[in-house]
């Protein structure tokens, strides 16, 4: 919900690096969970956000990808589309059960948390990220 503290977390991405939300207090953070890798959806999404890049890096905003598959599945798909962000390893959807976003398969869902670690953007399905970025300022 808009407004409420995100949940922390810390998780692997696909080079391996860990990611922590709380230290990256100060910036906008994009968290995208999407059901698969290299999934017509999933990859339309993603790609919607590298085509942004500008728009994103203007904005001073973090996007990281969010799904269970594990960091090779990850990495193939980061470097099929040239994704200029991280994909997250989310094993047993542990961050996605935080976030409302766990189930038979993760339910795309994209957050938006501002400097101050509060969700300020909350939206199931594909938002434009037009419209995610507008909550980033």
């Amino acid at each position: 919900t808009s407004g409420t503290p995100a949940p922390d977390f810390s998780l692997q991405d696909d080079a391996g690096k860990t990611v922590t939300l709380s230290k990256l207090r100060g910036k906008n953070v994009v968290l995208v969970f999407y059901p698969g890798d290299d999934t017509p959806g999933c990859t339309k999404q993603l790609c919607e956000f590298r085509d942004g890049w500008k728009d994103v890096k203007a904005r001073g905003v973090q996007v990281f990808g969010v799904n269970p598959q594990n960091a090779k599945a990850h990495q193939n798909f980061r470097e099929k589309f040239k994704f200029p962000f991280p994909l997250l390893v989310d094993s047993g959807q542990k961050v996605a059960t935080l976030y409302h976003a766990n189930g038979i398969i993760v339910k795309r869902t994209v957050y938006l948390i501002g400097p101050d670690g509060k969700v300020r953007f909350a939206k199931r399905g594909k938002p434009e990220p037009a419209e995610v970025l507008a909550q980033a300022n």
